[in-house]
């Protein structure tokens, strides 16, 4: 796999982990501002997903992309970050 297509990998995994992080932190907030924070960090999540998949289909087109790695992630198989709306969540400030 070329180094450019291996950073595309990262970068979509680095994506996922944002997104896990963002619910686990969101499930655990105790206040707004870390609401705020979780809901930056999960847009910026599926800012950077779409980007590289949407990058990983040129490299396709292009041929450069191995055979073996046509699979989607297993967390995300089955979505599109394009279409994927990013979960909503109210929480009331705890005093």
């Amino acid at each position: 796999m070329k180094p450019c297509d291996q950073n595309i990998m990262r970068a979509i995994q680095l994506s996922q982990e944002m997104l896990q992080l963002a619910d686990q932190g969101d499930a655990d907030r105790e206040d707004i501002g870390c609401g705020i924070l979780y809901g930056v960090l999960r847009d910026s999540a599926y800012k950077i997903w779409r980007l590289a998949e949407e990058e990983k289909k040129r490299h396709q087109a292009k041929g450069w992309w191995p055979s073996f790695c046509h699979q989607p992630a297993p967390s995300m198989e089955g979505q599109n970050p394009a279409t994927t709306q990013p979960k909503s969540k109210e929480k009331e400030e705890k005093p």
